[in-house]
């Protein structure tokens, strides 16, 4: 009796290791169910920011806040691992022409900062004009910035109480489209540069860059409150194109614009 119920329970431990095996084999080319995806969640209002005239008090107008914007560059420095950074101290939102490409009298802004518009749900009317004076190149080194940056650039030094927006001292840059970016809230820019640098002449290279729009805001005391927005501006150029031949410095600049306008 004591054999029979043994042999009963391996048949029957056998019989149920055989069906395991068998449901197994029978899943393991089963498809395994894919976690769904989803694209970037992208959200563009209506706003429509232009400067007409900069009128100070019509808040229909909007203004560079200079003071609280920058154009920045970085680049790696040649045979180490930092970055070499600076910021231009003037610049522009202007669409300079030949007229006007000279040396003004003043500590103040030279020409109109109201070459630009921004369009949120239409980038075909958006665009975008600036400039920046190269002889301001600011590393927070004195030396370096009076000294070499002077030779290596092919401009010429600041002099007291002007602002130099002579060809040799001007670099330009001009939207040619402007259109959604698939893949999240920003926008892609073309843009064209024109820069002389050490060259005997400007040169216009093409560039691709994004552009990033900061919403519309209320800021300000309860009692003069106003609105403000931002454009942050970034591309990248190879300053070989313009005879830039410095070692200290990579082949690829990066620019970084952040515009900051208000509607005071």
């Amino acid at each position: 009796m004591k054999t029979f119920n043994n042999k009963t329970l391996m048949m029957f431990l056998l019989i149920i290791s055989g069906t395991g095996y068998i449901a197994s084999c029978t899943n393991e080319n089963e498809a395994i169910p894919l976690a769904a995806t989803t694209g970037p969640v992208i959200t563009r209002g209506s706003n429509v920011h232009i400067p007409g005239n900069m009128t100070v008090g019509n808040t229909s107008e909007w203004k560079l806040d200079k003071s609280h914007s920058n154009v920045m560059w970085s680049t790696n420095y040649v045979g180490a691992a930092g970055l070499l950074t600076g910021r231009f101290n003037q610049f522009g939102t202007h669409e300079v022409t030949d007229a006007e490409m000279t040396t003004y009298t003043t500590t103040g802004q030279p020409l109109k900062d109201n070459s630009w518009a921004f369009y949120e749900s239409d980038p075909t009317k958006t665009f975008i004009n600036g400039y920046v004076q190269i002889n301001t190149s600011n590393t927070g080194e004195p030396g370096r910035d009076a000294g070499c940056n002077i030779s290596a650039l092919g401009t010429t030094a600041i002099i007291a109480g002007t602002q130099n927006l002579s060809m040799t001292n001007l670099a330009k840059i001009k939207s040619t489209e402007v259109k959604f970016d698939p893949l999240s809230n920003d926008y892609i820019v073309t843009l064209t540069l024109t820069w002389k640098g050490t060259l005997s002449a400007p040169i216009t290279k093409s560039v691709v860059g994004k552009l990033k729009y900061i919403k519309r805001a209320t800021v300000g005391t309860t009692a003069a409150p106003y609105d403000v927005f931002g454009l942050q501006l970034k591309f990248q150029f190879n300053c070989r194109d313009f005879g830039i031949a410095s070692t200290s410095i990579s082949d690829k600049i990066d620019i970084e614009c952040n515009m900051n306008f208000n509607n005071k």
